[in-house]
């Protein structure tokens, strides 16, 4: 029994004014960038199809997923079913093709938006996008100007919502107050808890006070919640970007896989996976905040996405979120090598 069923998940608003979705989105970075090889295209074209049949309507991806190839990859999806989805897609980060994890820069001006959005909308072969995040801040850039420039791909009717990607409560006002901000995507789950922290001026309380959704990505710790890592750099294909990821490298994979024990016990106890008992957790997050919460695991396989879609529909009790509570507190590592480019790293 994995909590998995045929019938559709929820619904909630994106924002104040943003479209309805599905409470659980399908981050489709991983079917084509990533995390190595895609082993069986079809079956991640099928993995489409079946999220927007169990009611994921929200499609996630970005121009620098595989330099453009995600977006080329998913074009065919979007296109058969345009009216039926909520298309979210995020400029700021160049990269060298000849060494897609190295270094990266981070472009927030102008005239780099607007190259970029003329590129995704060419990749994706549509007119418009329902949901464009600026994917990284720059802080040297003026966030008037870099969000003044996206408001205006709004008014030619290139982009419907915006969006931002690793702010601060700080950054997330002033954004706001130049255009609505429909949503914020930052990581969010069991071992990534920074959107909690600064009280009331936390990324979760500031973006409930202005009505925006977050949108978790790494729902599941870069797949480290699902429990299927013991020896991560062992068992990580070439082509990986985690491998380069303290919480999978050395000696903190081995503490990180211990802190899976009390939510084994819980999914145990459930006769549910260790993922839906994860994305449960995260989900839940939308009634201690009062906002809407639209995490975005992602999946390259029908069976996933169905055991995913099952997790909106398990309500943790107080003891079992309890006995999670302890969890981020302890893991070893940080997010990534380099955390300057998140909200965390300017705070």
């Amino acid at each position: 029994m994995s909590n998995s069923t045929n019938e559709a998940i929820a619904t909630v608003g994106l924002g104040a004014g943003g479209p309805e979705v599905g409470v659980q989105g399908l981050g489709c970075m991983g079917m084509s960038w990533g995390y190595g090889p895609t082993h069986d295209e079809a079956e991640a074209r099928a993995t489409l199809e079946r999220a927007l049949e169990l009611g994921v309507t929200l499609f996630d991806t970005a121009d620098v997923y595989g330099f453009g190839r995600n977006e080329e990859f998913i074009s065919p999806f979007v296109r058969a079913h345009r009216d039926r989805i909520t298309l979210a897609t995020k400029f700021a980060i160049e990269r060298d093709e000849s060494d897609p994890f190295g270094n990266q820069r981070i472009r927030n001006d102008r005239p780099y938006i607007r190259q970029a959005i003329e590129g995704s909308l060419r990749r994706l072969a549509v007119d418009h996008v329902d949901l464009y995040y600026m994917h990284r801040r720059n802080p040297e850039v003026p966030l008037e100007e870099s969000v003044g420039a996206m408001a205006e791909l709004v008014a030619e009717g290139k982009v419907k919502h915006l969006g931002l990607s690793e702010v601060t409560a700080k950054e997330l006002r002033a954004a706001h107050a130049v255009h609505p901000i429909a949503a914020v995507q930052s990581e969010w789950s069991l071992f990534s808890r920074d959107v909690e922290g600064g009280g009331a001026n936390s990324v979760a309380a500031t973006a409930a006070e202005l009505g925006v959704a977050l949108v978790p990505y790494s729902p599941l710790g870069r797949g480290f919640l699902t429990g299927s890592f013991v020896q991560a750099e062992q068992e990580l294909s070439e082509g990986d970007f985690r491998r380069l990821q303290p919480r999978f490298t050395g000696d903190n994979a081995a503490t990180n896989a211990a802190l899976l024990e009390p939510i084994r016990k819980i999914a145990e106890a459930r006769g549910a996976t260790l993922a839906q008992i994860a994305l449960a957790w995260v989900q839940q997050q939308a009634q201690v905040y009062g906002l809407a919460v639209v995490p975005i695991p992602g999946t390259r396989t029908r069976a996933r996405i169905e055991q995913n879609t099952g997790a909106t529909r398990i309500e943790l009790s107080a003891d079992e979120l309890a006995a999670l509570e302890p969890i981020a507190e302890q893991v070893a590592g940080a997010r990534y090598a380099d955390m300057s480019a998140t909200s965390a790293g300017r705070e």
